[in-house]
């Protein structure tokens, strides 16, 4: 069996793969679909552009082209650098991987 060879179904096994769920906005589907496009790493989000991951979720249909990563290249170049609390403040500020518009709310 030429299996062993060859594992093209499983990219994750060349390089380790990252939690790409930790990047707000990210599910487990758009996870897949990232990696499935050979984004695997939090450095291959953050050296994606955006047009490319738009164009990821545009293939995936309706429900995916809907999200905006617009913040997700940002967020996955913290990540991979390791500064967690900087990214975690930040999307603190976010709402679905957007920067969340200030609210008029405010009591």
């Amino acid at each position: 069996m030429a299996e062993s060879k060859a594992a093209p179904a499983k990219p994750a096994k060349a390089a380790k793969a990252d939690d790409l769920k930790k990047i707000e906005g990210i599910g487990p589907k758009i996870a897949e679909l990232l990696h499935a496009a050979g984004i695997i790493t939090f450095a291959d989000l953050a050296a994606s552009s955006l047009d490319k991951v738009q164009a990821v979720l545009t293939e995936a249909g309706p429900r995916f082209s809907a999200h905006n990563p617009g913040t997700w290249s940002a967020q996955a170049d913290m990540a991979a650098k390791g500064e967690w609390d900087k990214l975690k403040e930040w999307q603190d500020q976010m709402d679905g991987g957007k920067v969340a518009a200030p609210s008029s709310e405010e009591e």
